[in-house]
């Protein structure tokens, strides 16, 4: 099994169980809850329900947001698990809210709690145990497959555990004669989940709008980047996040007259090892710089140099009278400095020195305003047989 569906799988393996326990222990604990008259251990056995129904947003989002990216997501789903983690939130301050106003309500009305007797405090017992065991379960698991949405739903649970633990302290209290603790229980169970229910919203929402990374993240990014052979400079990174994933973007500055495969495959070593270093990153572009243009906007917002074809058409007009120009093996082109600079490669049969022969071109062409350097590389004849 490939290691992103093993991980599907044990994430979903893993909510399946703590789906089953919370509808378990919300029966259970809402129905005894009637039984003995206490409103903390309703407010729980909600609290697990609502566990439930989370763990089916959970699911969904697992499902649908670990698939391969497609035609239509190109990034891949991992958004839909922000979604779900999103909704969960919400749904957590919604149960809160009426959790704690209906036990508000109960407390000033002064309604009394009869004792709850051993088998509900037993239950509630057995209930935190639960809980805290699938708490820890879900954690390794969603530690193991990097899902924060699984560790959300770890440290939902961990909240449940503490609300079952507050009622727990409640029916005890209940039990020698304190039924007003049974209100004040409640009413703490919904301040804990609503905080629980907070804390999704803001993290969700701080990864809807690509938040990046801490800044010590993206320093040591910075310092890997420079640290690969070649590279000069590196500015312009950027990262955000989706669903326990990062990805970063930058720029990568080389030698301004390197091959376009040598800076290529620069670039790609940089990816490899931010790769190594950040394993929790799913993607890496780079963009190579022949020059550190930091601060100076998008090039794409601004007027460009002309291409090959109307530098050639350009060089031509002026230089075809020329026999070298007619003798040429290559041009390459150095676009540098807001101008194209030109290298001519010729055969060395021309009897000229290199430096006449560029003064000379250049001369010619000294009213084109985008022409920088023109430099004359000859090419010997062994060579160019060879090639």
């Amino acid at each position: 099994m490939a290691p992103q569906n093993q991980n599907t799988h044990e994430a979903k393996r893993v909510t399946y169980i703590g789906a089953w326990l919370d509808g378990l222990l919300s029966i259970v604990k809402v129905a005894v809850g009637f039984l003995v008259g206490s409103a903390a251990l309703i407010a729980d056995g909600i609290h697990s329900l609502s566990d439930l129904v989370t763990d089916g947003f959970v699911l969904a989002a697992i499902h649908y947001g670990r698939q391969e990216p497609d035609k239509d997501h190109h990034y891949g789903h991992g958004r839909i698990e922000t979604l779900a983690t999103l909704l969960l939130g919400s749904v957590l301050i919604f149960v809160a809210g009426g959790i704690a106003w209906s036990s508000l309500n109960r407390l000033l009305s002064g309604t009394e709690v009869n004792a709850p007797g051993i088998i509900a405090i037993g239950i509630t017992l057995i209930a935190l145990l639960s809980k805290e065991w699938i708490f820890r379960y879900t954690m390794r698991v969603a530690k193991r497959v990097q899902s924060r949405l699984l560790e959300a739903n770890a440290w939902h649970s961990r909240s449940d555990a503490l609300s079952t633990a507050v009622v727990l302290v409640a029916l005890i209290g209940a039990q020698f004669g304190l039924g007003w603790l049974d209100a004040v229980a409640a009413i703490i169970v919904g301040l804990l989940v609503g905080k629980v229910g907070w804390d999704l919203l803001w993290e969700s929402a701080r990864e809807l709008v690509d938040t990046a990374l801490p800044e010590d993240a993206q320093h040591k990014m910075h310092e890997v980047a420079e640290s690969v052979p070649g590279v000069e400079n590196v500015h312009d990174l950027r990262t955000r996040q989706s669903a326990g994933w990062a990805m970063v973007d930058l720029h990568v500055v080389v030698g301004s007259r390197i091959s376009v495969s040598e800076a290529h495959e620069i670039g790609n070593e940089v990816s490899r090892r931010l790769r190594r270093t950040y394993p929790a990153l799913t993607d890496v572009t780079f963009h190579i710089d022949p020059e550190d243009d930091q601060g100076e906007g998008d090039p794409s917002r601004f007027p460009g140099l002309p291409l090959r074809p109307e530098v050639e058409a350009a060089l031509d007009q002026r230089w075809s009278d020329l026999p070298i120009w007619h003798t040429l093996t290559e041009l390459q082109l150095h676009y540098l400095n807001d101008k194209v600079s030109v290298s001519l490669i010729i055969d060395d049969a021309v009897n000229q020195p290199p430096q006449c022969l560029a003064s000379q071109l250049k001369a010619l062409a000294s009213d084109i305003e985008w022409l920088d350097d023109v430099e004359i590389l000859f090419i010997t004849r062994a060579a160019s047989n060879a090639l």
